[in-house]
Formats: structure tokens, C-alpha cells, sequence
């Protein structure tokens, strides 16, 4: 439990009300309890706030007006409840220590409140950092350096030289430094190329389970600081993100693409091999991205969802748009030889 008003103090917000409010958690609007903190971040969900039985709201000052109990008044009502989430932390400690059962080899190097879980395996000449946390059943390759207050969620496997930051969190189950999708045709099938490049994670990243970002052919792969990846992300080799760009889930980048600076990347984008992504572009969901986008701004692709008997008509005219268009071209054309020959004529 936490005071409302100690909960303004440390948000440095400005308090409506009862400052003795006994804070249990945080919660929705729809089901926040008298208890319980909610928020509110956009206008159009002040008529939820009016409904609602939680004891505070986080909400503009220009909104007070709107909701008649007590308030933690903040510019960025949203921001602020990302705060306070951390006030009410639920994860569960884990001690120091290395379990019984993991294996860690003899040259690793493990900082001072390190903690290794069960079936952990830990590789010759890691270097992990001060108050790390290495989940059960995770993988560390050889020679692979992981930063402090970094944590790795049971069974994550991270391959050979990879160097992940400080105060990173990768989630269950995502593979850093796989092999990337390298190969030569031959009269034999396809010839192999090793990937002898790693991958580079920079500080205070955030990657979410199941997510796979494959190691360099010659060069790193690098995400840098304060990137965002969610569930089921792919980065392939040699892709180079820039700081603070986000994926929500199911994306996928194909190799050698550079990503730019805050940028955004809705559910089920598709970026394809070799292009080049600027700074501050944001793509909406299931967006196609077959060429580079040198200019920052909104861009969006693919067919909005319909009616069957609409989009199978529509599927139908989309095949003849090739056989259109040479249509619409020779109608111009003689179009345009007819307007010539009545001008010669006058």
C-alpha cells in the first residue's frame, strides 16, 4: 500500500484530495476499485473516468473538472502511469547466486550479484555484469558478454560473441546470434556461408519472447540504445536499427537493411533486404515496405479488410489493372492523335 499523496511526491505531480488515500494497486478505469489508481490518457475516455469506482485518477489538469474524486494531475497522463507502475512492481525477486544445477565454465567471469538459475548453461570466456539475472535453462555462448542489471527470462539462448548492454530484458524463449540466411547457389544446391560476424545490443532494450535477431555474415548486426522489440520479432543479419525505434509484434527486417532513429513499426510489418529506413518514420500494421523511405513521416500499404463479395470482385479487377492501364494508354494515345489532326485541320 502507498499513500496517494507519497505518490505525488515521487512523480512530482500536483495532488487533488485526500493525500492519506491508501494506494493498493493500479487497475482500469472499467474495474479500477476504491483502492486502486487508474488514468486517464485520452479525452475521448473521459465518460469511462465519470463511470468509474477507482479511488485516484491520473489524469490533464484540464480535465479535472470531469471526474469528482481525487486526482494526480500530469501533462502526460499515460507517462505518468508508467511511472507508477514501477511503484507497484509485482515481479518476483530472485537472490544471488548460482543454483546447484546450472553449468557455468571455469573462464566465465560473474559480476557481484549475479544470479544464475536452474540448467543454466554458461560458456568459456563469458563476462556477465553486476546484477544480472540469468533465467533457468539459458544459454550463453562462448565468449559472449552480457551487461549489468540486464535480465534474461528463462531459455533464452544467446550464441557466440554477442554483447548485449546494461539494463536490457529479453524475454523467454528469443535466440540472439543465430546464423543469418546466407547462401550461394551451386550446380550442388545451396553452399553454406558461414556467418562470422555477432550481434551488438545496445543499453536499456527491451525484446520480447519468441523474437530472433540473427548474427552478422561479416559485420554485426546492431540494435542500438533503447530500442523496443515485441513478441515474435525477426531482425535478420547485418540490420542496423537506430536508437529508440520500436516493432510491435510479428515483424521482420531482411538483411542488410539500416534502420534510422525513433521510428516506429506497426504489427506485421514487413521490411524487405538492403534498404535504407530514415530517421522518424512510422509505418502502420501489416505495412509492406519493398523500397527505402528517405523522408520521416506516416506511411501505411495493404488492403483494408472487407466484405468476401466485395474483395473477391475487387481481387478479380486487381488482375486486370496491368491490362487496364495498356488499355487507358492506347485510348490517350489515340486521343491525342485525334486532337493533333483537328488542329491541323482548323
Amino acid at each position: 500500500m502507498l499513500k496517494l499523496g507519497d505518490i505525488a511526491k515521487r512523480l512530482n505531480l500536483e495532488l487533488l484530495g485526500e493525500p492519506e488515500l491508501q494506494i493498493s494497486g493500479i487497475a482500469p478505469l472499467t474495474t479500477a476499485a476504491a483502492a486502486e489508481l487508474s488514468f486517464v490518457a485520452k479525452k475521448t475516455n473521459l465518460a469511462q473516468a465519470q463511470a468509474s469506482k477507482a479511488g485516484a485518477l491520473i489524469l490533464r489538469p484540464e480535465w479535472a473538472e470531469d471526474w469528482s474524486g481525487a486526482a494526480l494531475l500530469s501533462d502526460n497522463p499515460y507517462l505518468s502511469f508508467a511511472q507508477v507502475s514501477h511503484l507497484f512492481d509485482d515481479r518476483p525477486n530472485v537472490p544471488a547466486g548460482v543454483h546447484e544445477s546450472a553449468v557455468v565454465h571455469e573462464t566465465a567471469v560473474l559480476g557481484a550479484g549475479v544470479s544464475v538459475g536452474p540448467h543454466a548453461v554458461i560458456e568459456q570466456g563469458v563476462v556477465i555484469g553486476e546484477g544480472t539475472t540469468i533465467g533457468a535453462g539459458v544459454y550463453i555462448g562462448h565468449h559472449t558478454q552480457v551487461g549489468s542489471q540486464t535480465r534474461l527470462y528463462p531459455n533464452t539462448v544467446l550464441y557466440h560473441r554477442v554483447e548485449i548492454g546494461d539494463h536490457c530484458i529479453i524475454h523467454s524463449n528469443t535466440t540472439i546470434g543465430a546464423d543469418g540466411f546466407g547462401f550461394a547457389p551451386s550446380a550442388d544446391g545451396w553452399t553454406k556461408i558461414v556467418q562470422r560476424g555477432g550481434v551488438r545490443i545496445g543499453d536499456r532494450v527491451e525484446i520480447g519472447a519468441g523474437t530472433t535477431i540473427d548474427r552478422g555474415a561479416l559485420e554485426d548486426t546492431v540494435i542500438a540504445d533503447n530500442v523496443i522489440l515485441d513478441n515474435q520479432v525477426h531482425i535478420a543479419h547485418n540490420v542496423k536499427v537506430g536508437e529508440r525505434t520500436a516493432f510491435a509484434a510479428c515483424g521482420g527486417v531482411g538483411g542488410s537493411t539500416v534502420i534510422g532513429a525513433d521510428c516506429t513499426f506497426a504489427g506485421m510489418v514487413g521490411i524487405g533486404d538492403h534498404l535504407t529506413i530514415a530517421d522518424n518514420v512510422h509505418v502502420n500494421g501489416q505495412g509492406r515496405v519493398s523500397k527505402s523511405l528517405e523522408e520521416p513521416g506516416l506511411y501505411a500499404s495493404g488492403t483494408p479488410i472487407q466484405a468476401y463479395r466485395d474483395w473477391s470482385k475487387n481481387a478479380v479487377r486487381f488482375e486486370q489493372l496491368a491490362k487496364i492501364a495498356r488499355r487507358i494508354t492506347a485510348m490517350e494515345k489515340q486521343l491525342s492523335n485525334m486532337n493533333q489532326v483537328e488542329g491541323e485541320g482548323s
